[in-house]
């Protein structure tokens, strides 16, 4: 089923896509540098190299994201979880639990997909709301509210594959492979989800909505003329 233009765009125009919405790939790919930079220092000089080069390269990563215009406590959060899975490490003395934090992140989030989809507050609709300054007003639209639980369960099996691949890797103490799983479940694994999540909202939406940018209320149905 294809969706139609959505009103306010010029003929011809492609409709914006998640990708365009939510810019998740360019955040993913930023977070993949200071896991790989530790697994190098872990490599080449134990814990300690491993936990300083991390941190060294978490600060380079701020500091681009600062200067390209990120938002300040973005830029903090980031660093901050930098800071704290090497704080996790050298606590406990075992590198694989600097990614401990980050399954500790991915259970997290994949529970509050989960329950985001069950109490119909789906997150991948309050993440584009926010996007688009909707607030609220695309949960009065059916059609967009079934369209984001769809798309949202997109999001919530990305982070149970994380789990389901992390967590045996993080129990045998394979900290090469963390990283591999880590780069290779992050950034290409975001990609995916932005497009199979869109696709399942475009899917979802009858053929004659308006798009996203345009909830149809019930007093806008009201207001339509008779055909």
């Amino acid at each position: 089923m294809t969706s139609t233009p959505e009103r306010g765009r010029p003929s011809g125009e492609p409709p914006e896509s998640l990708a365009d919405l939510l810019g998740g790939r360019r955040g993913a790919v930023d977070a993949t540098v200071p896991p790989v930079a530790f697994a190098v220092g872990w490599l080449a000089a134990g814990l300690w190299g491993g936990v300083v080069a991390a941190v060294l390269a978490g600060t380079a990563v701020a500091g681009w994201r600062w200067r390209r215009g990120d938002r300040p406590r973005s830029v903090l959060i980031g660093l901050l979880a930098v800071c704290v899975a090497a704080l996790i490490a050298l606590r406990t003395g075992r590198a694989t639990d600097f990614f401990l934090l980050q399954l500790v992140s991915n259970a997290a989030s994949a529970l509050a997909w989960i329950v985001s989809i069950v109490v119909r507050w789906p997150l991948l609709g309050v993440l584009v709301g926010v996007a688009l300054g909707q607030r609220g007003r695309w949960r009065r639209d059916p059609a967009l509210l079934r369209a984001y639980g769809r798309g949202s369960w997109v999001w919530a099996a990305t982070y149970l594959l994380r789990l389901a691949v992390f967590v045996p890797l993080w129990l045998g103490g394979q900290v090469v492979a963390l990283v591999v799983a880590r780069v290779a479940l992050t950034w290409p694994l975001v990609a995916a989800a932005l497009a199979v999540s869109w696709l399942v909202i475009r899917r979802s939406l009858p053929a004659d909505h308006p798009g996203l940018r345009h909830p149809v209320t019930p007093s806008d149905a009201d207001a339509a003329p008779a055909k």
